[in-house]
């Protein structure tokens, strides 16, 4: 039994475990410096997918500081180094403070560096003078007379065994403070029930369980929470896996105002908070501007800029319904992160407002222009949910975006965040609105309207294709295709033509040539159309007309492919920014500052102070003393050659001429 503790103590304090250890708590270190920390799993789950989400969370990677196998490695370190201490330490403080009076001469004669020197000076003078040289050397000095003569032995560089116990202390005191600063004793009370995790989204405090809610007196944590301009909180948010607990704050902190200024490309420059705290246990207040890497420290809480993002715009938009054979446009006022419903039967359609940007910033690819960067202006993000829960995502910009000389108003839409957004172009009109593009729109909706339109013209159609066809029976064609074109595009001509071919008809090539050119003159009678109505026909059509009419058609051709027959325009905003604050209460951060500057000194002890020994035997003889002398260093051989070859030129010129 006593064997087997022999060796598990042997085993713990060795340093083959230490370094195993801390080889392991690096490359946790990295991973943890890689891969951000404590963000929601939803973040995890989009950037990583699924299957290596659930991976990385039961390997604890989102949180490695506080998983139980890290807490454990660093608690076994701690265990191990303490132990090495405990056994190694008399033995160096023993070893610095031995002269090694026990040196005879053939020990010397067999040291690496060793010379002689005879010299007429008596011993006594001789060893006078020669400790009163070592002292001014930097030594420290004891003799004993031996059989063989009087022994002097040197000890310089002692600090160099105490910077072995200093990093071996500091390693201790570094863990020690990582285990005060961890949340692995909050992660306990998650599992046996104490800490309820809350999952729920923008809740009352009243409405959370109590054990969601955290006591003030929490010693350790790290949090975060988002404040809009003009706002106060006195709570923050501890992000815990799928949800998050409420950390109280014994003070609250109000954002009297947010600045951010961007580089030329669009990237944040800078950003700062105008923060004002407000202690009414304490009755103080306190006014301060924090920005990134310029904290304010306040009654042991740390309160860092983190983060910006919208605080809750309020944005006028209008509505209008792609579908309807007239221009309806309903206005509507949201904030973001508000949700509301579609008007009209709209299939329980849910509008969420999820985010809003006053610049977006991309490299300008215009040919036109020589810029490198271009301001596409302000842009509104959104989602629209289905009654089953699936939603698509879209992103509207406020103003026409110039490409290749012509404006557009730009709508993207995508299925998933995962997904690239997929553009539609809507020609912009001369007032930078959408509008005649809708009305156009709305016509081909109108059948009421249309028919007697197309049906005005077929008479000129027939003319010109020579078709053997009545005006009543083309203008019935004319709707169809028109119809078709409006629910699916070049895509659908394309499937119904092809579907003809399958069918053997032979002349199925030419009948599509022939539709598609019918088409074309149905879109352009109705284009007119929509001119006239709008006092914009001068009696023909010039160059930019005619070019507005073929963006129009392209973006009628993918209009099945936008996923909504909502499209919303941004008309207004009133910008309202929030600056995300990181507030910590790190008990364990001035341990670990002091366990690093122990580190600090500890290391330079060890490599730079040099622990080393000179011994010097005197014996007497006929003519004076012969004096026989060696020493020896921890460390850097090389270099203390060189010392000692010195400093025996030195001892030959001052001791051998007396």
């Amino acid at each position: 039994m006593r064997l087997t503790l022999s060796r598990s103590v042997q085993f713990l304090s060795s340093m083959n475990l230490a370094i195993t250890l801390l080889l392991v708590i690096a490359v946790a270190s990295v991973i943890g410096t890689i891969l951000r920390q404590n963000e929601p799993y939803q973040n995890y789950i989009i950037k990583f997918g699924p299957f290596w989400h659930d991976i990385y969370r039961r390997l604890g990677l989102y949180d490695i500081y506080s998983t139980p196998w890290f807490v454990l490695i660093m608690a076994f370190l701690v265990c191990s180094v303490s132990i090495c201490l405990y056994r190694n330490t008399p033995k160096i403080l023993a070893s610095a403070r031995n002269f090694q009076l026990h040196q005879r001469a053939n020990h010397i004669q067999h040291l690496t560096h060793h010379a002689r020197l005879d010299t007429q000076t008596g011993m006594d003078k001789l060893l006078f003078e020669l400790q009163h040289w070592l002292k001014q050397q930097g030594y420290r000095v004891q003799s004993q007379a031996t059989g063989e003569g009087m022994l002097v032995a040197a000890i310089r560089g002692e600090a160099n065994r105490y910077g072995y116990l200093l990093t071996h202390v500091a390693v201790i005191i570094i863990c020690i403070g990582g285990l005060l600063d961890s949340n692995f004793p909050l992660k306990l009370k998650t599992r046996t029930g104490q800490v309820q995790i809350e999952t729920r989204d923008d809740i009352p405090l009243s409405a959370m369980d109590k054990r969601t809610i955290l006591s003030k007196e929490n010693p350790s944590f790290r949090a975060s929470v988002s404040i809009p301009e003009g706002r106060r909180v006195n709570t923050a948010f501890i992000n815990m896996g799928a949800g998050y607990v409420v950390q109280p704050l014994p003070f609250s902190i109000q954002v009297q105002d947010f600045r951010i200024e961007h580089y030329n490309n669009g990237q944040p420059k800078s950003f700062a908070s105008d923060l004002r705290i407000v202690d009414k246990a304490n009755a103080t207040s306190l006014e301060q501007t924090i920005l990134v890497n310029h904290p304010l420290n306040y009654r042991g809480y740390t309160i860092y800029q983190a983060s910006f993002g919208d605080g809750g715009s309020v944005l006028k938009f209008s509505l209008f319904d792609l579908q309807s054979p007239t221009l309806q446009k309903t206005a509507a006022q949201l904030a973001v992160s508000e949700t509301m419903r579609l008007p009209g039967d709209a299939d329980a359609l849910q509008l969420e407002l999820t985010e809003f940007k006053k610049f977006n910033i991309f490299p300008d690819n215009d040919a036109a222009t020589d810029k490198k960067f271009r301001d596409f202006g302000p842009s509104l993000t959104f989602k629209l949910r289905q009654a089953d829960g699936t939603a698509r995502e879209y992103l509207n910009y406020m103003y026409p975006v110039t490409i290749a000389g012509r404006d557009y108003l730009l709508s993207g839409v995508r299925e998933s965040p995962q997904a690239d957004y997929r553009y539609l172009h809507i020609p912009a009109d001369d007032n930078g609105s959408a509008e005649l593009f809708l009305r156009f729109l709305a016509l081909l909706n109108d059948e009421v309207r249309l028919r007697p339109l197309l049906q005005r013209n077929s008479t000129m159609l027939i003319e010109n294709t020579a078709l053997p066809i009545s005006p009543a029976e083309i203008t019935n064609v004319l709707i169809r295709l028109v119809d078709l074109f409006r629910r699916q595009g070049f895509d659908g001509l394309k499937a119904h033509f092809s579907t003809a071919s399958d069918a053997g008809i032979s002349d199925a090539q030419d009948l599509q040539n022939a539709s598609l050119k019918m088409l074309q003159f149905a879109l352009q009678q109705s284009y007119l159309k929509v001119l006239e109505d709008s006092d914009l026909f001068t009696g023909e059509l010039s160059a930019h007309e005619i070019q507005f009419l073929n963006d129009s058609i392209i973006a009628l051709s993918s209009l099945h492919e936008y996923g909504t027959t909502y499209f919303i325009q941004l008309d207004d905003f009133e910008e309202i920014q929030a600056t995300g604050l990181q507030i910590s209460r790190s008990p364990g951060a001035k341990w670990v500052y002091l366990g690093f500057l122990l580190l600090t000194l500890g290391v330079f002890m060890l490599f730079y102070i040099p622990h080393q020994r000179l011994w010097f035997l005197l014996s007497g003889t006929d003519t004076g003393t012969h004096l026989l002398y060696g020493g020896s260093r921890t460390r850097h051989q090389a270099d203390f050659g060189r010392y000692f070859a010195n400093i025996s030129h030195t001892i030959k010129q001052t001791f051998a001429a007396h």
